[in-house]
């Protein structure tokens, strides 16, 4: 049986959890209307979510009755059990939509990329809190933690998943950075980078080839492989000020929009809700990341705070990446909008990092 540190209910980390609860609130609502049929109002994608976002909020207990330092001696056991599960993924996946992401577990399917943006973050903690800080962190200590981050992201590319990978590397980067990345090293990664990227584009899937020259090139096939992010757009820009009004979407409801309750979501929310709407859940978003920020400036330890910094960064790079792309200022690769996309397994691991997060706030005062 849990049981909870009667010393931590008097700071429990209320406004993180609200704001938390608020935008997966907004999320199976607008599920709702993305997912609207007559005949059929409550559809199986909302019954789904919330299904998954209460099994979350068990989770997210899970996360705060165990102490994150207790967590962190199982880090390497987690992080190996995730990569498993990875290359179980490859080997015997569920396949869907053109990609291998999930292991089907009875009548259930997890995507284990999902859980591994929160593995990565907390074995890079675990490796680096004991010299985070230091004036210049030595490139040989990076050398461990850059193949840590590396072999996750190649074994979600090869699904194939690059928004995922993406994620995980970007979450990955914010430990990194926290931890006193040296600016040398940036500038260094920049050059050697700068020529590898024609060889990368070479070897990136045909679609994906497609999506990136459309995107600076978005009138070359608007029918194609430009239709996606063409639409997007009109859907936003639809919206006007005040919105066109809940389920009154045209571009949702006659279903011109692709994946509107997965990837496009936020496309959905922005023709109905207009640009107050959108600035309203932008702003929540922002008091969350800045939440998780406040949160890692005051943990009492480098562990706190590096995993606290990383797990708030992979929400943040995730829905500006996923915003970027549905409004047209990034490529589409193929990524989901934090606690308001539709997905079982992106739910429960975001609940997962919020009781994370909690975790690390509310034991800033017990030691």
């Amino acid at each position: 049986m849990l049981r909870i540190d009667r010393r931590l209910l008097a700071h429990i980390e209320w406004p993180l959890l609200v704001l938390a609860l608020l935008v997966s609130g907004v999320g199976l609502v607008t599920i709702l209307s993305a997912t609207f049929h007559d005949g059929q109002f409550v559809s199986r994608y909302v019954v789904r979510q919330a299904t998954w976002a209460g099994i979350g909020l068990v989770a997210m207990l899970v996360a705060v009755s165990i102490d994150y330092r207790t967590v962190n001696r199982y880090a390497y056991p987690i992080y190996l059990l995730l990569l498993v599960s990875l290359v179980l993924v490859l080997v015997a996946g569920v396949s869907g939509g053109g990609a291998r992401r999930w292991i089907g577990i009875g009548p259930m399917a997890l995507q284990p990329s999902e859980f591994m943006k929160v593995g990565v973050v907390l074995v890079l903690a675990h490796v680096l809190h004991r010299w985070a800080g230091e004036a210049r962190l030595p490139l040989r200590r990076l050398l461990g933690p850059l193949a840590l981050i590396a072999v996750p992201a190649l074994l979600t590319l090869r699904q194939p998943d690059l928004g995922t990978a993406i994620a995980i590397c970007m979450g990955a980067f914010t430990v990194l950075l926290v931890a006193g990345l040296p600016t040398r090293l940036l500038i260094i990664a920049a050059l050697v980078m700068g020529p590898l990227l024609p060889y990368g584009y070479a070897h990136l899937k045909p679609y994906q080839q497609k999506r990136l020259d459309n995107f600076f090139n978005p009138q070359a096939d608007r029918l194609g492989t430009g239709y996606h992010a063409l639409q997007s757009q009109i859907a936003i820009g639809s919206g006007q000020v005040h919105g066109k009004g809940y389920l009154h979407g045209t571009q949702n409801q006659l279903k011109f929009l692709p994946e509107q309750h997965t990837d496009f979501i936020f496309s959905v929310y922005s023709e109905e809700w207009g640009f107050i709407g959108g600035a309203a859940l932008l702003t929540l978003y922002l008091a969350l990341v800045l939440r998780g920020a406040y949160i890692a400036s005051r943990a009492r330890d480098n562990l706190g705070a590096l995993l606290a910094a990383g797990l708030t960064g992979t929400i943040f790079w995730q829905a500006a990446i996923n915003i970027g792309m549905t409004s047209g200022a990034l490529p589409v690769v193929g990524i989901t909008l934090p606690f308001l996309s539709y997905g079982g397994s992106s739910m429960l691991a975001l609940m997962i990092s919020v009781g994370l997060l909690m975790n690390i706030s509310m034991r800033r005062h017990t030691f």
